[in-house]
């Protein structure tokens, strides 16, 4: 089994307080054990040099596990929620030391931290405008100058937007992060299947270049999870991936979306004893196409596949604990974590809305509520005995949506119903036969076309077009597009609404890696595309 061992983070040590008898404190005491913990000297730095030497909130993480006698990441959620609001009020207080942060919240009515959860809602959101113009060039957002030093910068070449994007780190808080993070993925997420006396291995095919956060900091943390030896192997051919997986013992690795689909063909060849040792598969970039999990579960007989969730401002966003449910888990401590609407207030349980993310580790570069683009779904929070924290689950990206005139439609749900209803007349099983797919809006035309990747071209178009006649199409188009209605879209949407819009639909299969599907700079397959 892998080590949960709680190592020192970094050298601060807590100044002395009365002790605080264990259990944690009932109702009532979480606050004032948070209180106790960021007391009101640290609350309220009163300038920029006070905050350089602030203690990190990672040492006040292991107090609280110190005082209440158990993981952080299985307290109670009240002692949770009462610290890491202690700490947005922390973070508050300290961006308003910074003029353009201080011009930012005092335009929004803000002055002063907030005192509750509700009040820290009226904090205006970030967007990645706001964090080129805080982060980049002169990097006027920064609380502490980048002439103090001991920073990273960290970039992503902007494969959903297209402009570069930077963000700043201390790099005492990274190292920090990346400990917490490994090990909850070490404890929660890889302990049931690396398990045994022999090595355990850790593998990543991202890349480490052209200043990509995926290389760096996602790295990082999988160089943290305790008790396994960690490869940095970048894109792999199949003697490359046949060699690493030759390693005595059981093995786990991550990349992008695409980086795990091809781990199919890589293997194909490959001694089945080595095969038999991969173990879990974790893919970034949001979904991974039903087909490619079949293909890669019949490869590689013992493997789970899990989503490992990460942006360029957070290394570990959420982590899928569980292969049988879609369900993302919050490492608690690392991030605040929101789901909201177009308000950007927290959504009910259940319901759809942006994600949000604060990140807790940050007191030389605050950035606060920022959106990363995102569609989540607000999922309960587990408790009982063992892990307390936030879930949600993925919906999509902000920018997966159907403009139809003055409508919004989901990509995610339109595809989603599109493949039912497509299945239903037993014309095609998307995600069965379809290695990519892609919506490209034709806004001028009026022309919604669906192009999927699939390996038997001329056999599904004679099929389609031989099931759905002339006009089958088009009833499946009216039928399945009212219940892709997106988050942000109130109005209402019937058969017959969708036929006044003018639009119609094209189903088009095309050859494995067709150049009709675009794709970015690395690989990925954006499920929207609008052209004139």
């Amino acid at each position: 089994m892998l080590s949960t061992s709680h190592a020192p983070q970094a050298p601060h040590v807590p100044p002395q307080a009365p002790h605080i008898p264990a259990p944690a404190p009932a109702s009532g005491g979480a606050r004032e054990l948070a209180n106790w913990l960021i007391p009101e000297w640290e609350l309220q730095p009163e300038s920029v040099e006070a905050v350089t030497v602030l203690p990190s909130f990672a040492s006040k993480m292991r107090e609280c596990e110190r005082v209440c006698q158990t993981l952080y990441s299985e307290i109670p959620h009240e002692i949770q929620d009462a610290v890491v609001l202690r700490r947005l009020q922390q973070m508050v207080n300290t961006v308003l030391l910074n003029p353009l942060w201080r011009e930012r919240l005092r335009g929004a009515g803000i002055g002063h931290a907030p005192a509750t959860y509700e009040e820290w809602q009226r904090i205006p959101l970030s967007d990645k405008d706001v964090q080129r113009d805080f982060f980049m060039d002169a990097r006027p957002g920064m609380v502490v100058p980048l002439t103090r030093g001991e920073f990273e910068i960290v970039a992503s070449g902007g494969t959903s937007g297209g402009s570069p994007l930077e963000v700043v780190y201390a790099l005492r808080e990274l190292k920090d992060t990346y400990e917490i993070a490994g090990r909850f993925m070490g404890a929660y997420q890889l302990a049931g299947h690396l398990a045994g006396s022999d090595p355990k291995w850790l593998f990543t095919t991202l890349a480490d270049y052209q200043m990509w956060s995926s290389g760096t900091m996602v790295g990082g943390v999988l160089q943290h999870v305790p008790g396994v030896n960690y490869v940095g192997a970048g894109p792999v051919t199949a003697p490359v991936l046949e060699h690493m997986f030759s390693y005595r013992g059981p093995k786990a690795l991550m990349g992008i979306s695409a980086g795990i689909a091809i781990l199919a063909d890589l293997g194909a060849g490959m001694r089945q004893e080595y095969r038999d040792s991969f173990r879990v598969a974790l893919y970034g970039s949001g979904v991974l196409p039903q087909r490619k999990r079949v293909e890669l579960q019949a490869l590689y007989p013992n493997l789970s596949i899990l989503s490992y969730f990460a942006a360029t401002q957070a290394e570990t966003i959420g982590l899928q604990l569980d292969a049988a449910s879609p369900y993302l888990s919050a490492v608690p401590g690392l991030h605040f974590i929101e789901i909201v609407d177009e308000e950007g207030r927290q959504v009910p349980e259940g319901e759809e809305g942006e994600l949000v993310v604060t990140r807790l580790h940050a007191h030389e570069t605050p950035l606060l509520r920022l959106k990363l683009g995102d569609r989540m779904i607000h999922r309960p929070r587990t408790d009982g005995p063992g892990l307390k924290t936030r879930q949600f689950e993925f919906a999509g990206r902000t920018g997966d949506v159907l403009h139809i005139n003055d409508s919004q439609y989901s990509g995610a749900r339109a595809y989603a119903a599109l493949r039912d209803e497509l299945k239903a007349a037993e014309v095609v099983d998307l995600d069965a036969v379809a290695h990519d797919v892609q919506f490209v809006n034709h806004r001028e035309g009026k022309t919604i076309t669906l192009y999927a990747a699939v390996d038997d071209v001329m056999g599904l178009t004679y099929r389609a077009d031989t099931v759905l006649g002339p006009c089958g199409l088009h009833q499946v188009f009216v039928n399945a597009l009212p219940r892709a209605l997106s988050l942000f879209n109130h109005g209402e949407a019937n058969a017959a609404s969708i036929e006044r819009t003018g639009y119609t639909l094209q189903l088009k299969f095309v050859p494995r890696l067709s150049a009709e599907i675009e794709r970015t700079a690395v690989g990925k397959v954006p499920l929207v595309r609008d052209r004139g």
